[in-house]
């Protein structure tokens, strides 16, 4: 098997794991490993690395995010979504205050740069063990908050029922933010309570659920897509000689050419440490070959990831 990137919807009530491993044994290989997780009630995009192309993933982790969801005022739940055990229901009263415009209020408080504390059930390590497995354990969690960009926030259906207000609304974020946690403090704004009661994930920077196979009858040929075109997706792109690729594949540094802006804009590349002026970039040989992940030293290129050739089956 070749190596690529997959994308694949996610049903409901399976982890992300255990597409993975479904994963594995289509594709024959136990190297496929993932660009962020959904949990089991969520539905939605999955980007898969397949064998070299696994080294391709750190850049693809922090790309931008894009949900929809529907958010349950009414109540809290101990997970922040609707796997957990209710808590205590708002007043008629309180539900009565939830108008559109307080609503609209409330998110407008939550769109933008925002310091967020993740839901205690997050998978996020607290002392080396997950907050999640801690919380199951009989701990109590408290995590810290954490600066993220909520570019869109917008409420695009409203249903009132008996108890609760029901609303369906689409984010924009950075990595690692927590729609749970949105849902969470915009009913804490709104004195209602909230949780999350569906999540699907319909986009990572440039990669679509559109694109994306279901996992039912999945086919792992036809939807894997190469290095090289992921590459373009998410990183700025030069492309080398085959002079030069042989250069990089030795680890010497090459005169940098030119770089092609038409891979990811600044908003959505790949994680970097704080304002990085050297970001990384994807070169990419003839052929449609991805040869390293470099970066910029000087005038010069230097390789950060490299990445193998396929080995040719005969």
């Amino acid at each position: 098997m070749n190596s690529g990137i997959l994308l694949v919807d996610k049903p409901q009530g399976i982890t992300s794991h255990d597409v993975v491993s479904r994963m594995r044994r289509l594709a024959g290989t136990r190297k496929i490993g993932h660009a962020g997780t959904l949990d089991p009630m969520a539905t939605g995009l999955l980007v898969l690395g397949v064998n070299n192309a696994t080294r391709l993933l750190h850049y693809l982790v922090g790309l931008d995010k894009e949900y929809l969801a529907t958010i349950r005022l009414g109540w809290n739940t101990t997970t922040d979504d609707a796997e957990g055990e209710p808590l205590v229901a708002a007043s008629a009263d309180g539900l009565a205050a939830a108008t559109d415009a307080a609503i609209g209020n409330g998110i407008e408080a939550l769109t933008g740069v925002i310091d967020q504390v993740p839901s205690a059930v997050s998978a996020i390590k607290v002392a080396g063990k997950r907050a999640y497995q801690r919380v199951r354990d009989g701990e109590v969690v408290e995590l810290s908050s954490r600066r993220v960009t909520v570019s869109a926030f917008e409420s695009i259906g409203r249903r009132d029922g008996d108890g609760f207000i029901d609303l369906d609304v689409r984010v924009e974020c950075s990595s690692g933010t927590y729609v749970r946690a949105l849902a969470r403090d915009l009913g804490a704004a709104l004195g209602t309570g909230g949780h999350l009661t569906a999540l699907r994930r319909t986009r990572i920077g440039r990669f679509g659920v559109d694109e994306a196979g279901a996992l039912e009858g999945f086919e792992v040929a036809r939807h894997l897509m190469s290095p090289a075109d992921a590459a373009r997706r998410a990183l700025p792109v030069t492309e080398v000689t085959e002079a030069q690729a042989v250069d990089l594949r030795h680890g010497k540094r090459i005169e940098a050419p030119p770089i092609a802006s038409s891979g990811a804009d600044a908003a959505d590349s790949a994680p970097s440490a704080g304002d990085d002026p050297d970001p990384a970039i994807a070169a990419i040989a003839p052929g449609d070959r991805l040869i390293a992940i470099v970066e910029r030293r000087g005038t010069q290129l230097r390789v950060v990831t490299g990445f193998p050739p396929e080995e040719v089956e005969e």
